[in-house]
């Protein structure tokens, strides 16, 4: 039988994984295995700076969570009538302040992670890994948090697109490319689609607390506009990588089409908060099984 100490050690530790949001951290993952995939296409592939990449990038994808987390709660969008996982802060299980230390402790090893790639990115990496940080903190605190005035979408398809597969890729190989370009767009659209899974979900208790998303800005008929536009885009580019001379194995990632469809469908359908729990998380695995596929294509 479980004691009661290793009881309340497994809740601590299930509140903080919950808290770092697991589903979403696909979106850390896959520009980091896209990039390397690359580098390995063109002769580049560096497993140490691979790793410290992915450590970068999960950290950072951690931070902004909890930030997310603490923010949240303080400019009140994480309400009772909230539909979705609960909030650590919100909830009661972990003090603002808490929260606050452990979302600096978080970056402040991203940090330190980050600078064992400046011996192979050179000193202006360490302008994108505090760019990366502070939006990440920016996201939704500061004085003008993206998040809140329709930005957050343009953020992650900027820092888990474009800079985190051109800076995986830079760094491997020494030099940027525009072979990388269509891949990290790519997967800045597929990330930044789990941000409108959210808000999509979230539009009604947002509005409430003047957390101005995109959905909340333009409606729902956008927001799933944006939603099929991406995956249009993100699906071209394998397309794309064939007419730039790659082999067809490239096309792999085209086997998801039928489930990007449904997703999109779902979206289409739903007409209730509750009906789209589901889709954050599987618009996570969208991106984690493009992102493998597309990898395997073009190592091959």
């Amino acid at each position: 039988m479980m004691s009661a100490g290793n009881s309340g050690y497994a809740r601590r530790w299930r509140t903080w994984a919950d808290a770092a949001r697991p589903r979403t951290l696909f979106a850390a993952v896959a520009p980091v295995v896209v990039g390397s995939a690359l580098a390995w296409h063109d002769g580049g592939f560096n497993a140490r700076a691979a790793a410290l990449c992915l450590a970068f990038a999960l950290l950072v994808q951690i931070g902004t969570n909890l930030a997310n987390d603490y923010y949240d709660h303080l400019r009140g969008a994480d309400t009772a009538e909230r539909v979705g996982p609960r909030r650590a802060v919100s909830a009661g299980l972990v003090s603002p302040a808490v929260m606050r230390r452990a979302t600096i402790v978080v970056f402040a090893l991203a940090f330190v992670v980050g600078l064992g790639l400046l011996a192979r990115g050179g000193p202006w990496l360490l302008a994108v890994g505090l760019a990366s940080i502070a939006c990440g903190i920016a996201y939704t605190g500061g004085p003008y948090p993206l998040g809140y005035h329709g930005l957050g979408d343009l953020f992650v398809f900027l820092f888990f697109g474009l800079v985190a597969v051109g800076a995986t890729y830079f760094v491997q190989t020494g030099r940027l490319a525009v072979v990388a370009l269509p891949a990290a767009v790519a997967i800045g659209l597929l990330a930044a689609n789990i941000l409108v899974a959210n808000n999509y979900r979230d539009l009604e208790t947002d509005a409430q607390a003047g957390k101005r998303t995109l959905v909340v800005i333009f409606g729902r008929r956008f927001a799933r506009a944006q939603y099929g536009a991406s995956l249009l885009v993100a699906f071209a580019a394998p397309i794309a990588y064939c007419a730039l001379g790659f082999r067809p194995g490239c096309l792999l990632p085209l086997a998801l089409v039928p489930l990007a469809w449904a997703h999109w469908r779902r979206l289409q359908a739903a007409r209730r908060p509750p009906e789209l729990i589901a889709l954050l998380p599987d618009t996570a695995r969208l991106l984690a099984f493009y992102a493998a596929l597309f990898a395997v294509g073009v190592a091959l």
